[in-house]
């Protein structure tokens, strides 16, 4: 499978969103589309750059987005050829011009991980490690949607499945370990947060 087909940075795939959203409404079919059913990295590199955007804020955003990330992993876990998503999500729509104005936001993002991405730490990204990867992905996106309710968890998982996919897209090992990072990050939130209200 490759996974890099026609995409080799993330700005390529924040550009790649903003023709997108330049119309009056943008469908997940859509996005698979403009992709290619077979580039999963890019696939799953979108629903986590959207969720770390201002988008995160609409309900159930970022449970809607948790769920993609999750299908799409379990399917890269599994060796799939090809994408294959229900027709409830292949139908999922968001409002172009809002859609247009959070992707703007995340040209810094992607122009920060693709100037800092090195060809480097191979030994985190072949067998068992990039299965790993995947399977952090999976467990990142089925995380969110029970955490809709703790603030700021869903954005860092999703920031976290974010690391991981550019780890995997630019071969850069070290991004892999700043998703892991990342990911204690969420753990620690929600352990606070259930300490506070088991304290109220």
């Amino acid at each position: 499978m490759d996974d890099m087909t026609g995409t080799t940075s993330v700005n390529q795939i924040v550009d790649r969103l903003e023709d997108l959203s330049d119309q009056e409404t943008v469908s997940v079919q859509e996005t698979i589309d403009a992709f290619g059913g077979r580039s999963f990295l890019p696939i799953l590199m979108v629903p986590a750059l959207l969720v770390v955007s201002p988008l995160s804020g609409i309900p159930l955003f970022s449970s809607a987005c948790g769920i993609a990330i999750a299908a799409i992993s379990v399917q890269m876990v599994a060796g799939r050829k090809k994408l294959w998503l229900p027709r409830f999500m292949m139908n999922y729509t968001l409002e172009g011009q809002r859609a247009n104005a959070a992707v703007q936001k995340l040209h810094g993002v992607a122009g920060w991980l693709d100037h800092h991405s090195r060809d480097r730490w191979h030994t985190m990204l072949r067998w068992p490690g990039r299965k790993t990867i995947q399977a952090l992905c999976l467990i990142c996106g089925a995380s969110m949607p029970f955490l809709e309710i703790v603030p700021f968890s869903s954005s860092v998982l999703g920031a976290a499945v974010l690391l991981f996919a550019t780890s995997l897209l630019l071969r850069d090992g070290l991004f892999a370990v700043f998703g892991i990072f990342t990911m204690s990050s969420a753990a620690a939130i929600l352990i606070t947060v259930a300490g506070s209200l088991s304290n109220s």
